[in-house]
């Protein structure tokens, strides 16, 4: 990089370390070229209009071509009005917060939970309250104890957060027993479930369960998903199903009664590539070679770790939730393993007290898998070291 010129991209790879840290896909998988046919035919067959202040609630044709291929995917889809476009799940949980809470409020967090959106959350100077979950995902009882501790403090919680299906950072899928449990307790208490669902389609043993919004079309549930995962993230493009009267909210919204609706020119040519059914094959494409790669990953660590270490093998997802031996904290040991040349991103983050110090968030999505195993290797012998320094 030339001297004062400012990098193109959120992240950049260290030179001689295995970066198994960002949550971030394999930009050798992005299909550019179906893109550019797509940018190609929204500028033969729809400008101007594609170029034009959009509207607030986002494209028709993108609407359109969504609600096909959630019925497509997913045996069924929000009506139009149901609908929003947004740019991106970071984007849509930001107004979210700006448009339906105060700052004050408490908001219901998973807990360990996706470490940004806690920053998100944050910036809206939200009261941030964990409820416990474990393999099988939140813990309903957990978080009726929540809601019974507030009501006792005279308190109440405007919203609960939560990655449904293959979480960040544990990889855990709500099971579908609890998803009833929780949209009735949610119903029940008033309380508005936010479903970061980014990773719906990204599974790779087992389909996901249907979503939470499923459980309860236009009511408590607002489910978020985003074309970062499954498309590009350089899109800055996702949508958001919710009961209408949200939706009215964000359109009626001062910023897109100024700008229009978000990624305008993008959602038409999201809409032109999702038509073609390009988006159908992108999906398996990255659901075969993902596969592959977290299945490296995970051999990997069981064959280089040291046997204390505790692996959770994801059902999908991007991430693999890892647990040190006992009185290693992956914080304090991040130096140490960035020394040996591989990173990782320590539990802590992902608590909202600081909490899960013997727990690492291991990513296998943007690597090959000669380099997932090389991490791997690089991690269990500097683990090995410790523990016999120990």
């Amino acid at each position: 990089m030339k001297e004062n010129q400012l990098p193109d991209v959120q992240y950049v790879l260290r030179p001689g370390i295995i970066e198994l840290r960002a949550g971030h896909p394999d930009l050798n998988l992005l299909p550019a070229k179906g893109l550019e046919e797509a940018t190609r035919t929204v500028l033969e067959s729809a400008a101007p209009q594609a170029l034009s202040y959009g509207f607030e609630q986002g494209p028709g044709y993108l609407i359109g071509q969504l609600r096909a291929w959630l019925e497509r995917m997913e045996k069924s889809a929000p009506p139009s009005d149901q609908l929003m476009v947004t740019g991106g799940s970071s984007q849509a949980l930001d107004m979210l917060c700006m448009l339906i809470t105060d700052p004050g409020d408490t908001a219901l967090v998973q807990s360990p939970t996706y470490h940004l959106a806690l920053r998100v959350m944050r910036d809206h100077q939200l009261e941030l309250m964990p409820v416990p979950s474990d393999e099988e995902g939140l813990r309903v009882d957990a978080l009726e104890d929540a809601l019974n501790a507030l009501q006792h403090q005279g308190r109440k919680a405007r919203l609960l957060y939560l990655v449904s299906t293959c979480a960040n950072p544990t990889g855990a899928t709500l099971s579908p027993e609890r998803r009833k449990a929780l949209v009735n307790l949610a119903r029940s208490s008033d309380l508005l479930l936010v479903e970061d669902d980014v990773y719906h389609q990204l599974w790779y043993d087992t389909p996901a369960p249907p979503s939470l919004y499923h459980f309860d079309p236009a009511g408590t549930v607002i489910r978020i998903g985003s074309f970062s995962k499954i498309l590009a993230p350089g899109l800055r493009l996702g949508w958001m199903s919710a009961a209408p009267w949200i939706v009215e909210r964000f359109v009626k919204s001062g910023v897109l009664d100024s700008g229009g609706g978000v990624s305008h020119f993008t959602g038409h040519v999201v809409a032109a590539f999702m038509e073609t059914g390009h988006l159908d094959l992108q999906v398996e494409t990255l659901r075969t070679v993902y596969r592959k790669r977290r299945d490296v990953l995970i051999s990997s660590l069981e064959r280089y770790l040291p046997e204390e270490c505790l692996v959770t093998t994801p059902g999908g997802g991007f991430f693999v939730w890892l647990r040190l031996p006992e009185g290693i904290d992956s914080s304090d040991f991040l130096p140490r393993a960035e020394a040996a040349g591989v990173s990782y991103i320590p539990g802590a983050r992902f608590y909202v007290n600081g909490d899960g110090g013997p727990y690492c968030r291991l990513n296998f999505t943007m690597l090959s898998p000669s380099d997932l195993e090389e991490g791997a290797r690089r991690l269990g012998e500097v683990l090995h070291r410790s523990l016999q320094q120990a």
